[in-house]
Parts: C-alpha cells; structure tokens; sequence
C-alpha cells in the first residue's frame, strides 16, 4: 500500500510545475520590484500625512509617523544623567582654578590630549590657597579632537579640578585650532570649595615645626637593635639576604 503524505497545516504541497512558475516569476524581478516600491509608497505616503510625534526620544514615539530623526536644533535630545561632555576647568571661591598642575591627567590620558605646564604662584600672594597650594597651570590645554572621551582624567585628579559635566557636546569649527581649549575657555561653571581642601586645614606650604621622632628603616639595613612598639627591642640579623616576593602578572 502507498503512503499518504499530508502537507503542513492542511495546504497541499507544490507541483513540480508550479515551482518553475515561481521560480520564473522571481527571476524576472518584476513582481518582487513592484513588491518593495508598494512598501515605499506605503511609508512615503504614511510620513507625509502621519501625525509625528516630537517625543525626542525616539524610540518611544507613538505617532502615526515612522520618521526617527530628530530636527535639530529645533528638536534637541536629553543627555542621560551620566552623559559625558566637554571639559571644564573647575574654579575656587576666588575665581583661580583648583587645578595645582600636578599632571595626573596628562599622564593618565591615553589620547594624549592634555598638555599642562607649571607655575608658582608669587611668595607675596597672601592667599590662603596660594600659601598652601604653591603650583598652578600657566598653561592647559585639551585638544577636544584627540579625545577619547573616557573621563580617565576626571578619575585621576585629586583635586576635584577638572569635570565633564557641562552636558554639551564639541561644537563644530572652522579648523583645527578651534577645537583646542586653553584655560579662558575651560575655567567655567560655579565654584566649588570641600571641607578637605588643604587651605582649611594649614595656613602654609612650609614643613611642620615638629621632626618625625620614628625613623622609617627597613627590615634589613644597619644593624642593631631596633625599638618595638610596647617596649623592648628586636634584633634584626642583617647576615643573611632579605627575602623579596615578587609578585607575577
């Protein structure tokens, strides 16, 4: 007895004829070309006349307009919270910025977009934080074109004195000169002061009046007995090599 074989969901299966039909019909383009022109038309005709939602998040605009492009600058999209923007140099209370050129940014940047160069601030400054502080940029610069945008550099300064929170993009320019950014451009934005910085803490750079009374010496240099916390000394052998672990990548 022959087997019966049923097509999927009740429909029969092709002829053999059938199938060089179809197969003639894609080869001469024509029904697939009208096909894709239908479905142009089709958005063409729906975006013209649609209603467009202005939601400037675009994937949740619910209008009858498939259009996703944002008209800008009439139409300008929300930065998220942790949007990373331009540069600014952050200034102290008395407009100076907290920046004390220690190069920390410039020697973390990969890019190499930060150039600094140091200078002291004038002994007769009676500033307290020109006392404490010492150095300062005479000169920074970014090179916005160069960066990479990783905020290495806000991570890396320990003065809190440069931030990428002015949620603003690198306008365009002209040439290449435009997009470096000296200090008159970066020093902007409100000041900010914490209660940790140095000129709270001392009134000047010069070292303390008082001496360590502990000496810092490693185990294994000189001689001798050497003080142990709790009274009491430890003799040290200085005979034999001290031991170094080193640590492997």
């Amino acid at each position: 007895m022959a087997s019966l074989t049923h097509a999927p969901h009740g429909h029969a299966e092709p002829t053999k004829q059938e199938l060089i039909e179809a197969d003639v019909r894609e080869r001469t383009y024509v029904p697939e070309f009208l096909k894709g022109l239908a479905i142009t038309t089709r958005h063409f005709l729906r975006n013209l006349f649609g209603e467009r939602d202005t939601n400037t998040q675009v994937v949740d605009r619910t209008g009858l307009s498939t259009v996703s492009t944002v008209f800008y600058p009439e139409e300008k999209p929300d930065y998220p919270e942790g949007y990373r923007g331009l540069h600014r140099l952050v200034p102290r209370e008395d407009g100076k910025p907290r920046c004390v050129a220690c190069y920390m940014c410039a020697t973390i940047c990969p890019a190499q977009c930060i150039y600094i160069e140091a200078g002291e601030y004038d002994p007769a400054d009676e500033a307290a934080e020109s006392r404490v502080i010492e150095k300062f940029p005479s000169q920074f610069v970014i090179d916005e074109l160069r960066c990479i945008v990783c905020g290495l550099c806000v991570d890396a300064c320990p003065k809190d004195a440069i931030r990428m929170d002015t949620y603003m993009h690198t306008p365009s320019e002209y040439n290449r000169q435009g997009f470096v950014y000296d200090i008159p451009r970066l020093l902007k934005g409100p000041p900010v002061t914490h209660p940790t910085d140095p000129w709270y803490k001392r009134g000047s750079s010069l070292p303390p009046d008082h001496v360590h009374k502990e000496a810092h010496t490693r185990i294994g240099e000189g001689g001798g007995a050497q003080p142990r916390l709790g009274g009491g000394n430890v003799e040290i052998d200085t005979s034999k090599p001290v031991a170094v672990t080193k640590f492997l990548k």
